[in-house]
């Protein structure tokens, strides 16, 4: 239940000043731009999520509320007499029904490897416990960000099974892990058992960028042109799967065309849309094409857009050699890093690396452990692959001794890559005792781990 307020932000001290409030009750207010509503809970025990509760930490439960009397203007004041709960926490997990700690964080406390996270996973579903809806939303987002596909479609069917019901948007995620689980044929089949009412824009775009990233293009261009006799409501998320797939198959030329129907159809374009559009430019040596895209509406960008906008805009300069350009969109970057996002780092120190400026690379190295004292494995695996791209083999071995002497979590992909930097130059010796080094530190090698020893005793015959 609510209780509305007008579109003036005066009206919340109002309502205070109506309601009489007992000592030790918190009323919490949930601003937008325009206007201010009061939420309120029908009953303690009812299920708000963790995660809400943790974005706004002043939520409280409250009891039922009896209504006194209210006015049929939406622009009026609803007033109700409310009887108060003490507020309680619901963030407390009870031990027997839920897992003691997030769902994304057990099957990721022992590192991000496959077989730990299937084993975590495993764990999970025999034992019976619940988990909240978001947690296993965000656990699957974090599983497929990571590609771990298998496990991903498995937690969605089996929670499935267990009765958690599905939205459309839950539906083409799924479709999405089928299709990259199981393949096309499989992702088309579940499409076409969801009920009429689950075939929106979601769900067929999830389809359409599955043809897409399979370069199927006869189905993926059939596809669309039905989403449109449709009338479904379309985004920019089709045009960039298309565009997407045509410049995969070395059509840059079809992508002007895809913008120029997004703009007739007044369909925003995102940071997506702009930066495979600057790649299609790109591609036909339209340097200076990708130069007037970035001009276009820049004032209205978000810094998020601006950061991979600009980051794409460098890359675009070093693939075509034009170093000093790229060095001057890299201090852009930098400028406009105002809120010192780890991603921009990571960013800067690989195209900063791809422009061979080794000093470059140190400096924002620096910046980013003071910005980030606890640097975790991610940035550690970037920037020793950067050192050991531009040949500097004793920079990426004292930046791995530091990494090492304090991860909580040893990744075997940091240590992959010395082992094959060290395999290139023929340093066998070398390679093999950091593999002996990774088991004793309680790391399996990976089927990466073996690729790089089996790919040098294939070049000396030995295998």
């Amino acid at each position: 239940m609510k209780v509305n307020c007008s579109k003036s932000l005066i009206a919340p001290m109002c309502l205070k000043n109506i309601i009489s409030v007992p000592k030790g009750v918190e009323i919490c207010w949930i601003f937008w731009p325009l206007y201010a509503a009061h939420y309120v809970q029908p009953n303690p025990l009812c299920a708000l999520s963790p995660k809400i509760a943790a974005q706004s930490t002043a939520w409280s439960n409250w009891r039922i509320p009896y209504p006194v009397y209210d006015h049929g203007s939406p622009d009026c004041l609803f007033v109700y007499h409310l009887q108060f709960a003490k507020k309680r926490s619901i963030l407390k997990r009870s031990s027997k029904k839920y897992l003691e700690e997030a769902l994304y964080k057990k099957l990721f406390s022992d590192g991000g490897e496959e077989h730990s996270v299937r084993e975590k996973l495993n764990q999970f579903l025999k034992s019976h416990k619940s988990a909240y809806k978001w947690e296993v939303g965000h656990t699957l987002k974090t599983l497929r960000s990571r590609k771990l596909y298998g496990p991903a479609l498995k937690l969605s069917e089996t929670m499935e099974k267990r009765g958690m019901n599905k939205t459309v948007s839950d539906q083409a995620i799924h479709l999405d892990l089928i299709a990259k689980s199981r393949g096309i044929a499989a992702a088309e089949a579940y499409f076409m058992s969801l009920p009429e009412s689950s075939k929106n824009h979601l769900t067929y775009g999830a389809l359409l960028n599955c043809y897409c990233k399979d370069l199927m293009t006869e189905k993926a261009q059939a596809l669309f042109e039905k989403m449109k006799e449709l009338n479904l409501e379309l985004s920019s998320m089709p045009y960039n799967s298309l565009m997407t797939l045509y410049l995969k198959n070395g059509l840059p030329q079809m992508v002007p065309p895809f913008i120029q129907e997004m703009k007739a159809g007044d369909i925003m374009p995102d940071t997506y849309t702009y930066n495979v559009w600057m790649r299609a430019l790109a591609a036909v040596n339209d340097i200076s094409g990708v130069e007037r895209v970035i001009d276009l509406d820049e004032e209205r960008w978000s810094s998020c857009w601006r950061l991979t906008t600009y980051s794409n805009l460098a890359s675009i300069y070093a693939d075509a050699k034009l170093f000093d350009k790229a060095e001057t969109a890299l201090k852009e970057l930098e400028n406009k890093n105002a809120c010192k996002e780890i991603s921009a780092y990571q960013f800067l120190i690989t195209l900063y690396g791809r422009t061979g400026n080794l000093l470059e690379v140190y400096r924002v190295w620096r910046s980013l452990k003071l910005a980030f004292p606890k640097t975790a494995n991610i940035s550690y695996l970037n920037m020793i692959q950067v050192l050991v791209n531009l040949n500097d083999l004793p920079g990426a071995e004292k930046c791995f001794r530091e990494w090492s002497s304090g991860c909580s979590t040893y990744d075997i992909r940091i240590a992959n890559v010395l082992i094959g930097a060290y395999l290139k130059e023929d340093s066998y010796k070398k390679a093999d005792n950091l593999k002996y080094q990774s088991q004793k530190r309680g790391t399996k090698p990976n089927a990466k781990t073996w690729e790089l020893f089996s790919r040098l005793l294939s070049e000396e015959g030995k295998y």
